[in-house]
This record gives C-alpha cells, sequence and structure tokens, in this order.
C-alpha cells in the first residue's frame, strides 16, 4: 500500500468517527433542548435565543457550513435542530445560508484539489461506486439537478462531483440557489413535524 493511500484511509477513518461522535452529540441537544422546555415553551425558547445574542445564528450557519465540507454532523439532523430552535422561517433561512454556502466550498474544492480530495473525504469504495453511475457527461447534470430538489440525496457527496467532474459554474449556481430550497423546507418542515408529532408528545 502507498504512503498516499494510507493517508487517504486514516483520514477518512477519522471523519466517519468524528460523524458517529457529530450524530450522538446532535441528537442529545435536541432532547436536551426539549427537556429544557426550549421546543414546548415560547418564553423559554425566546430567553435562550437572546442569551445567545447575534453570535447564536452565525454560530449556527458556520456550523451548516462545515457539516456540508466535513460530515461532523449530519446534516439532516442539524437542519431540523435549526428549525426547532430559530421557528420555521428563520431556522429555514439560516440552514439555507449554510448549506448553500458550504455546497460553493465543496464545488470550488473538488475543482481545485481533484479526485484525490474527494476519495480522501467519502473514501475510495464511496468513490468507486459514484464514479461508475455518475461520471457520464449531461446525464450528470440532470441527475444533479433532480437530486438537489429532492430531500434524499447526499447533497454534499454530489457538490464534490460537480466540481471534480468540472459542471459550469452558472448551471450548478441556478441549481444549488433554486432548488435547493424546495429539498430544505420539505426536509426541515417534515422533520421538525415528525419530532414534534411522535417524539415530544
Amino acid at each position: 500500500m502507498k504512503v498516499k493511500d494510507f493517508k487517504f484511509i486514516k483520514s477518512s477513518t477519522i471523519i466517519n468517527i468524528i460523524t458517529i461522535i457529530g450524530l450522538f452529540l446532535s441528537i442529545f441537544l435536541m432532547f436536551w433542548g426539549y427537556k429544557a422546555g426550549l421546543f414546548t415553551s415560547q418564553e423559554r425558547l425566546n430567553a435562550f435565543l437572546l442569551n445567545l445574542g447575534t453570535f447564536g445564528p452565525l454560530i449556527f450557519i458556520l456550523l451548516q457550513v462545515v457539516q456540508v465540507v466535513i460530515p461532523v454532523i449530519p446534516g439532516g439532523v442539524s437542519s431540523i435542530a435549526g428549525v426547532l430552535i430559530f421557528g420555521p422561517f428563520r431556522g429555514t433561512i439560516y440552514n439555507y445560508v449554510g448549506i448553500v454556502t458550504g455546497s460553493f466550498i465543496n464545488y470550488f474544492l473538488a475543482r481545485y484539489y481533484g479526485r484525490g480530495f474527494v476519495t480522501n473525504i467519502i473514501g475510495s469504495k464511496k468513490m468507486d461506486s459514484y464514479t461508475k453511475y455518475l461520471s457520464k457527461g449531461k446525464k450528470f447534470d440532470n441527475f444533479f439537478a433532480l437530486a438537489i430538489f429532492l430531500p434524499i440525496a447526499p447533497d454534499d457527496v454530489l457538490c464534490l462531483f460537480a466540481g471534480l467532474l468540472n459542471m459550469n459554474i452558472v448551471k450548478f449556481t441556478l441549481i444549488i440557489l433554486f432548488l435547493k430550497p424546495w429539498s430544505l423546507l420539505i426536509y426541515t418542515l417534515g422533520g421538525k413535524y415528525f419530532l414534534t408529532k411522535f417524539l415530544f408528545n
């Protein structure tokens, strides 16, 4: 095994471990928020947000950027948490700003650093799997647009591939800016409804 390949595998393992830790931490924080009454009492939620001040939204947006570029915390979990903490309108806006920013960062990182960087992030097995059916010219563009619109695809990985396959920047921008909000609304508001309906009652 080459030293370069070993470094890729080692970095991928570290990222996976951090991702698992981030998942459990996110779930813990959501349940802590519920137990503290942040999701059931408007007064307590308002007091919590006031204590955060202007740093609260900024920290959350930064968190969303980081989770897109490096999957420390699963995006679905943090997006739902944003809506629960900041409310449907502000939470969705903050989610949108953070995720869109992270998507552009992924696109340009993959475009600049190439295949090795993407392999380091997602692992060699996933890289081979995605490459088989995503490297098909214009078909990828159509698949990418549909995947961004629907709330079921690994957007962070697809943005990496968009950069890796040199998708036209104008097309990428239009898809992210105008199709991402719809999947985000479905994902976050649907997730909030599920949590409040089945878990927090």
